[in-house]
């Protein structure tokens, strides 16, 4: 049987005031044993190592616990605390969200179908409740009538600018609700283009949480973006638009 010193792992989440028993532990080995095995055969990480995925991609997961807003949202006992994971990839940071945070309902939304079915294979081998991954585009996805500002929270951790990812991000988010960007330390270069887009759709930057990943030169930030208005029916444009003509101007 293979061994994977966990001692780490439980040390980094407690920075963020996580403390994980032994039966998420034992989920998030078997996470990594499928990313693994999958990844042998498909395009999901480039990052392979188990130390490294502890922190890069689970522990960096989970950072959003520093958030108040976050925490203060799950600790009212809500019956249903609804969350979108927009461009989930190989499920971050949506499944390590639900293996802390049980009662979380979330949706993994990614746009290609092999990696919806390897999150699926996930969320089945793990036994988890009330967590559903959907192939779809954010640009379609966000105009159905069940999804279109109907979440809690909408977060991503995907790589594009902040222009574009609040027009995929934004119209899933109710009013009052959040989107929450995990970004890397350059995020100050994106918030003048991203700040007109906002004022657009709805979304104001409330805070920016700035850290380093527990025992590392890692510099990641946080942009918890509060939803005050409505967003106009018209956003998000057809698929591919967000991209290409970014509604703040290209950085």
């Amino acid at each position: 049987m293979e061994y994977y010193n966990t001692k780490n792992f439980q040390e980094k989440c407690r920075n963020f005031g996580i403390c994980l028993s032994d039966e998420q532990i034992g989920k998030f080995i078997e996470y990594y044993k499928l990313l693994s095995e999958w990844n042998s055969f498909m395009n999901l990480t480039a990052i392979t190592d188990f130390d490294e995925v502890i922190l890069k991609h689970f522990v960096d997961s989970l950072a959003i616990y520093q958030a108040e807003i976050f925490q203060k949202t799950l600790n009212q006992k809500k019956i249903e605390i609804s969350l979108i994971d927009v461009g989930t990839g190989a499920g971050f940071p949506g499944i390590p969200l639900k293996i802390v945070f049980e009662d979380l309902q979330i949706i993994l939304l990614d746009s290609l179908n092999k990696r919806v079915n390897f999150l699926n294979t996930v969320i089945e081998r793990l036994e988890l409740k009330n967590i559903k991954a959907v192939h779809g585009r954010a640009e379609d996805f966000a105009r159905h009538e069940n999804h279109r500002e109907q979440y809690d929270f909408c977060v991503s951790r995907a790589v594009a600018n902040l222009s574009t990812l609040t027009e995929l991000c934004i119209p899933f988010v109710k009013k009052n609700g959040y989107f929450i960007s995990y970004k890397s330390e350059k995020v100050k270069e994106e918030l003048s283009a991203g700040e007109k887009a906002l004022d657009i759709l709805g979304g104001k930057i409330e805070d920016i949480l700035e850290y380093q990943l527990p025992d590392s030169d890692i510099s990641r930030s946080l942009l918890l973006i509060k939803k005050e208005k409505n967003t106009p029916k018209k956003y998000p444009r057809k698929a591919g638009t967000p991209a290409k003509e970014p509604l703040g101007g290209k950085i």
